[in-house]
């Protein structure tokens, strides 16, 4: 469903610090994905997920993720109304997201669920 919450994202310079938080107010069980950088996600709700990610150094404040139909559209809605987006990248076997801007500089993100995106190029 568009615009419908999906996904929110917790920076953290010291993810076992902030796991054991979430973890212990909420009793969310996380679980862990590899990649370059650390990656610890939860499931909310049936249509609703968490991670806590060490992604980028030094960042604050949580990132929440909305659902759109389809990313291109969404991200070029986005700018249509004044805000800004970057470029959509892909979640293999997942999705599709773009990370955007709303006209004040609020960060949020969109997020189209697809099984079948690829692997990111280059």
């Amino acid at each position: 469903m568009p615009g419908q919450l999906v996904h929110i994202e917790i920076p953290a310079d010291d993810t076992s610090k902030e796991l054991e938080f979430w973890g212990s107010l909420f009793g969310w069980q996380f679980e862990s994905f590899p990649g370059s950088s650390e990656y610890h996600m939860t499931q909310i709700s049936d249509q609703t997920g968490a991670a806590i990610t060490n992604m980028e150094p030094g960042k604050r404040g949580a990132r929440a993720y909305f659902a759109v139909d389809e990313i291109n559209a969404g991200a070029a809605r986005v700018k249509e109304l004044g805000g800004e987006s970057g470029e959509p990248r892909s979640v293999p076997g997942m999705g599709w997201f773009a990370v955007c801007t709303d006209p004040a500089g609020n960060e949020f993100g969109l997020w189209q669920d697809d099984p079948s995106a690829p692997v990111p190029t280059g």
